[in-house]
């Protein structure tokens, strides 16, 4: 089980930006799959960015809401994913969530912003975006 943990949240401004951080216990590309959640109160857990970190590969996905303004990338050396989050928007105010797995079985990539896919959860950075 790899242990992971999110900093980076706070709140900021409409058309701000953010960079959120999850570093995990192990190496990331011993892993497989990486990816941030986020959950807004009275609302479902929402898949936002993945990545394919096993060798350090990099093969990312986005949910449509956040393409072009979000992105997500990996640093081997430091065992850390990051997402770069710009021009937010208060719908984008939400708890976020780092989440990992291993790559076997494989996802994919279609499903990989599929909670259930995932093992293994940090505890949440949350962000809130004002108007």
């Amino acid at each position: 089980q790899v242990q992971l943990v999110e900093s980076g949240g706070g709140t900021v401004q409409a058309g701000g930006s953010l960079r959120l951080s999850c570093t995990a216990s192990q190496k990331i590309y011993t892993l497989g799959y990486m990816a941030w959640f986020r959950q807004a109160p009275g609302k479902e857990r929402e898949g936002v960015a993945s990545i394919y970190t096993y060798t350090g590969s990099g093969t990312t996905a986005y949910t449509d809401s956040v393409k072009g303004r979000f992105t997500i990338s990996q640093d081997t050396a430091k065992n850390t994913v990051y997402l770069q989050m710009n021009s937010l928007t208060p719908e984008d105010g939400s708890m976020y969530y780092c989440a990992a797995t291993t790559r076997t079985p494989y996802i994919p990539l279609g499903s990989r912003l599929q909670s259930d896919k995932y093992t293994d959860w940090g505890q949440g950075t949350q962000v809130t975006v004002s108007q």
